[in-house]
């Protein structure tokens, strides 16, 4: 069964690489006949690891064109998801298979309302990858990637598909608690970056700041019945500080290059929740408003 792979940054490039390379039938969809010429000037997707570069032509077509899509792989930003579905649902086969992977925590749910003859499967990924250029990715980190179902139903079989592609992929009963927690980690760590314009490694010399937030997130999961995930979130925090130290978050790199960041789907979520649990959470809204002042400042949706 062919993989369509929707949003060419660099997950959705680096998925459709190592689909092609393991002779999986795949097909990128573009928005637009504009895009679909640039990426046939250009090849195909190039992909870099450990310095090696590869080329692979893998067939692309615009998501308005073309027939029914069984398996899709959704990898553009949280704020593109449902417009991005929404030019591509007529195509969508009856019980298709959608694989969500997008930060943060709204969209998904957002996307499987719309779509309720499809399988909406949550996808959490700690992988290493940056875009390069137009349809250039370079691999940058060996992660993990676990996919599950919020209503419970069973793993695909097509899992072993993705191993054998070399995709670390497992499946994973609590999908929505993996979810928290790397939306917990993110919250913690980028707008942070964001506004002290630094490396993550930097944030060590701004202690109490971490350790008042990753507090106040604590008790939001504690509260949404994420109990592990909130007694373990400050050292997995300063772990990851520690791990990606002269790493520049995915939320810096955003507002840096003048993009949309995925404020909404991160501290956003995070505060919308705080208010159905009637938890005060002082620092985390006001880290909250903050952000979005210095997006407006910059010119930057703050939503």
């Amino acid at each position: 069964m062919t993989w369509y792979i929707l949003g060419a940054g660099s997950l959705g490039c680096l998925w459709a690489a190592r689909l092609s390379r393991a002779g999986l039938p795949v097909r990128l969809l573009l928005r637009d006949r504009q895009r679909l010429n640039a990426y046939r000037s250009l090849g195909g997707v190039t992909l870099v690891e450990s310095g090696q570069e590869s080329l692979y032509p893998i067939p692309a077509e615009t998501a308005a064109q073309g027939g029914p899509i069984q398996r899709l792989l959704l990898a553009c930003k949280a704020y593109d998801a449902e417009p991005a579905v929404a030019s591509i649902a007529a195509r969508l086969a009856p019980g298709a298979e959608l694989i969500l992977l997008q930060n943060g925590l709204g969209s998904q749910q957002a996307v499987a309302a719309h779509l309720p003859r499809a399988r909406c499967l949550y996808a959490s990924s700690t992988e290493g990858a940056f875009r390069e250029a137009d349809f250039r990715v370079v691999f940058a980190g060996q992660g993990q990637t676990w996919l599950g179902d919020e209503l419970g139903g069973p793993e695909p079989e097509w899992l072993a598909e993705l191993r054998g592609a070399q995709i670390p992929a497992q499946w994973s009963g609590d999908i929505i608690e993996r979810l928290w927690r790397k939306l917990a980690l993110n919250c913690a760590i980028n707008p942070l970056t964001v506004l002290h314009q630094c490396r993550n490694g930097e944030l060590a010399a701004h202690p109490a700041e971490v350790a008042g937030l990753c507090d106040e997130l604590g008790q939001l999961l504690h509260a949404t019945g994420f109990e592990a995930a909130a007694r373990e979130l400050q050292g997995d925090v300063e772990r990851v500080i520690a791990a990606t130290a002269a790493n520049f978050s995915s939320m810096y790199q955003d507002v840096a290059n003048g993009r949309r960041s995925e404020i909404a789907y991160l501290l956003g979520h995070a505060c919308r929740e705080g208010d159905r649990l009637q938890l005060a959470l002082p620092q985390l809204r006001a880290l909250h408003e903050r952000l979005r002042e210095y997006l407006r400042a910059r010119g930057l949706p703050d939503t």
